[in-house]
């Protein structure tokens, strides 16, 4: 487990990496970012990003989304995985918004995740990026990359995670460092290819260390 000074250093390291870092969806409200971030479970943001501009020329508002057909959103959202049962969620939750928010987005993370296929991870995200909130979001990609460098042990849950860095890092940061994090893990600490051979972090990274050591008896 990296020390706490260790810590501090490996998150300077990753913002100065990515210092613009940002959420990668294309919305232009809350209600919009919140259709997003549902669509983009197990799927990436590059494919939400193509079938978004389209839907949300479609449909507009709650009440768009919760009068069109099952049958009818499922095809308008065919190309992007699990779209059935994002269909049916969607929906659902639009009619949620409508009977209990008078069509708004709720900004409590609480009333988020009453909201049909919203987990912890989307409210976290929908929160810090549409109401400018601090929390961290735990994805894929901050998963991987904490677990990797030894921020959070590999036993640990998501949940586990999100806790220990809420710990490691000031409250005024969580926002930015989810959204470095996310880039670090989507476009350097990649799952399956991770560039270790060209990481400013090597030197405290337990698991960059085995790779590159693996990688030299390979070829030795």
């Amino acid at each position: 487990m990296l020390t706490n000074k260790q810590i501090t250093y490996a998150l300077d390291t990753i913002a100065g990496m990515y210092p613009e870092a940002e959420c990668e969806l294309r919305y232009s409200n809350p209600f919009e970012l919140l259709i997003a971030v549902v669509l983009s479970a197990q799927c990436t943001d590059a494919l939400v990003n193509k079938v978004t501009p389209g839907l949300f020329e479609k449909y507009k508002t709650p009440e768009d989304f919760a009068e069109v057909s099952q049958e009818q959103l499922e095809k308008d959202i065919r190309s992007i995985g699990l779209y059935r049962n994002k269909a049916k969620n969607i929906k659902k939750l639009s009619r949620s918004l409508l009977e209990q928010f008078n069509g708004e987005v709720p900004k409590s993370r609480e009333e988020l995740m009453g909201l049909a296929g919203v987990g912890r991870k989307t409210a976290n995200v929908v929160a810090s990026v549409a109401f400018n909130m601090p929390a961290i979001a735990v994805d894929t990609h901050v998963e991987r990359v904490t677990k990797r460098l030894g921020i959070c042990r590999w036993k640990d849950s998501v949940i586990e995670v999100e806790k220990t860095l809420m710990k490691k890092i000031p409250e005024e940061e969580w926002s930015d460092t989810h959204h470095r994090l996310i880039f670090f893990g989507r476009y350097h600490c990649k799952s399956q290819s991770p560039r270790c051979d060209n990481c400013q972090l090597l030197d405290i990274c337990r698991e960059g260390k085995k790779r590159m050591k693996k990688r030299e008896l390979y070829h030795a």
